[in-house]
């Protein structure tokens, strides 16, 4: 009607006979085939994907949820961790490697491996613990720890001199008036230290890495237990 229907193409009409090398498909099938092949590859990224996971999991890092008050105000019941298992390794070099004074650690409660406790390093393998009215001493040295809350520390506990063996840790929480720790049922062997909190990413506004609190030994004054001088940085 249009004038269309007697006119050739331009280049003429191509068919499978002009070229007995082409080869004729039909989109149907190979539609199908199409589809078979993209979710194989689909299924091979997922079984990737996941094997990554697990293997992040198992070697690397591990989520956890804070349970109770003994770390207030720094780490609240009902939060969401990551934490590092790199110690198990012993990566000297790196920070994330190997423990030091004041990282917050998951470990198996040693008195029941079956239950997990959170809490903070205040002791070292080699050294000695004490408190007096209180305060922290670590091989007579006064510790600062600008991550507690005076409203959380109320007490003045005192804690005999404590020597702590190779391959264990003391360690506190930092609700120090609420708080069942090395005080009360001794030291941690480091076997039963499974992992170091690094990362707190539940609840979204409290979301971020956490650090160890940067806490310093200070020269006591064997005179006045209760008066410090010349702060020495952490070693």
């Amino acid at each position: 009607m249009f004038g269309y229907k007697d006119e050739e193409p331009e280049f003429g009409v191509i068919s499978a006979e002009d070229d007995e090398n082409i080869e004729v498909q039909k989109i149907s099938r190979e539609s199908r085939r199409n589809i078979f092949s993209e979710s194989l590859l689909l299924f091979r990224d997922l079984i990737l994907v996941l094997a990554v996971f697990i293997l992040f999991g198992v070697f690397i890092a591990q989520p956890v949820v804070v349970e109770g008050t003994s770390m207030d105000p720094n780490l609240h019941e009902g939060e969401r961790l990551l934490v590092d298992k790199l110690i198990y390794y012993k990566f000297q070099s790196f920070g994330f490697g190997h423990l030091e004074r004041g990282d917050i650690v998951v470990f198996w409660y040693p008195k029941n491996p079956e239950l997990s406790y959170v809490k903070r390093i205040i002791g070292l393998p080699g050294e000695s613990v004490e408190l007096r009215n209180g305060k922290v001493l670590i091989d007579g040295r006064e510790m600062s720890e600008p991550y507690l809350s005076p409203t959380n520390n109320q007490g003045m506990a005192n804690l005999p001199f404590t020597p702590i063996e190779q391959h264990h840790y003391f360690v506190m929480g930092d609700n120090r008036d609420n708080s069942s720790d090395s005080r009360i049922w001794g030291l941690v062997p480091e076997k039963y230290i499974y992992g170091k909190v690094f990362f707190r990413y539940w609840s979204p506004t409290q979301a971020g890495f956490i650090s160890n609190g940067e806490p310093q030994l200070n020269v006591v004054n064997p005179n006045d237990a209760g008066v410090t001088e010349n702060p020495i940085p952490n070693e």
